[in-house]
């Protein structure tokens, strides 16, 4: 047989990837790359940007097969426990475990707070429709308002897998960006005096209480919204572990081991999503700006009701700690902290800011229900894009999507 080292090494060069990478590939890499840095140098979430951006590395390497679609393929395996609602539950369930409803229970009514922080999921969703979107897409787009990554994937995982790449994305950088864009927009809208508001010292909340108040959420909230389930009921149950006093071993383990495996193989899952094929695409910079302004309303929304609390209880409340109702725990609450003690060196509001904190995330787990509810059985993408879909510059379509999004909350 004769030999032929021309021959055979051309076979070599084209079994290798480098012979199959494209232009799509090479942005994606540089989007990897790009993660990796945000996460190590800049320490943006670096627990889940990381892995995230090595998986993003790993499944744009031509031939690996490691990307989420292909079948049979370890991240593909990985993935499945996103496509089938698993990964973000559990997770919820650490987070639960790691929670404090203390500060919450001890001042219910900055419940009102998270609430009021929601606002930035429902104006985001109007403003995917708008901008072409359909119902399904738009409210997936629209929960990275609630500044919850692992919600962000579960609903994209259910009406729009197929945003789940530049969605989760959005959610995560958003969410390790909230010291940079919340402080401007707290300035923005308090005053020098609002800032300085130092407030009461919250009261001692008893062990029976907190027990009682995880399972009281679960039966109202999941029977109201039986869509809510898998990431509420996984939440209280995780932190019903903590108060129960009796279950310390699967406390220790759900709130550290359990939750840090389920976010390695959560982030790598999603980063092998982000192929150029799927985030290589104009919806893609849609999201990303319609994220940043889901922020900025869901931030503004908070402050604007803590001026009004601030207001009916005679400067008792320091409206800083509405800002903390976006359900990026803690972080959000340390912002708050610090910007009221940047005002006033004297002044502690973390604790304060821990309540309306830990309502965002029931409220962004709530917005996620009421979505499943509304969107979670309607018809294929295209219809519904047809139907509801407007065209940019026409308000006309716009207005009646609106319309519907209405009168399918009435109903």
């Amino acid at each position: 047989m004769e030999f032929s080292f021309g021959a055979s090494a051309s076979k070599i060069i084209h079994s290798t990837g480098f012979s199959d990478l494209a232009g799509g590939d090479l942005i994606m890499i540089a989007v990897a790359c790009t993660l990796v840095y945000l996460a190590i140098w800049k320490k943006f979430e670096p627990l889940l940007l990381l892995p995230m951006g090595f998986g993003c590395l790993l499944a744009n390497l031509p031939l690996s097969m490691m990307a989420a679609t292909d079948s049979g393929g370890l991240l593909n395996f990985f993935y499945q426990g996103v496509k089938h609602e698993i990964l973000p539950p559990i997770i919820f369930m650490g987070v639960g475990a790691l929670t404090d409803f203390g500060p919450l229970l001890a001042n219910p009514t900055t419940l009102l707070l998270g609430a009021a922080a929601q606002i930035g999921v429902y104006t985001t969703l109007i403003g995917a429709v708008y901008l072409g979107f359909n119902m399904q897409e738009a409210a997936a787009i629209g929960i990275i308002g609630g500044a919850d990554g692992p919600t962000s994937i579960f609903i994209a995982s259910k009406l729009a897998p197929h945003l789940l790449a530049p969605i989760a994305v959005a959610a995560y950088s958003y969410m390790s960006l909230v010291p940079l864009i919340q402080p401007p927009i707290m300035k923005l809208l308090t005053t020098e005096e609002e800032r300085k508001i130092k407030m009461a010292q919250l009261k001692p909340i008893s062990q029976t209480v907190k027990i009682v108040f995880p399972v009281v959420v679960t039966f109202v909230c999941c029977l109201l919204l039986p869509g809510v389930t898998p990431l509420l009921g996984m939440f209280m149950l995780g932190n019903l572990f903590r108060e129960s006093g009796v279950t310390q071993r699967l406390h220790e383990t759900t709130e550290t081991h359990l939750i840090n495996i389920m976010t390695i193989m959560l982030a790598l899952s999603v980063g092998s999503s982000m192929t150029g094929d799927s985030f290589l695409r104009l919806e893609t910079i849609k999201i990303i700006v319609l994220g940043l302004l889901a922020f900025g309303f869901a931030t503004a929304g908070g402050l604007i009701f803590g001026k009004i609390m601030c207001k009916m209880s005679g400067g008792k409340v320091n409206p800083l700690i509405g800002s903390a109702g976006v359900s990026a725990v803690p972080m959000a609450a340390r912002v708050s902290q610090k910007v009221g003690a940047d005002a006033d060196s004297s002044n502690f509001l973390l604790m304060h800011a821990m309540g309306p904190n830990v309502a965002g995330v029931i409220g962004s787990a709530v917005a996620a229900g009421i979505f499943v509810s509304l969107f979670g059985d309607m018809g294929g993408a295209a219809d519904t894009h047809a139907a509801l879909a407007p065209v940019i510059g026409n308000p006309e379509p716009g207005i009646q999507a609106l319309a519907t999004v209405v009168d399918a909350i009435k109903q």
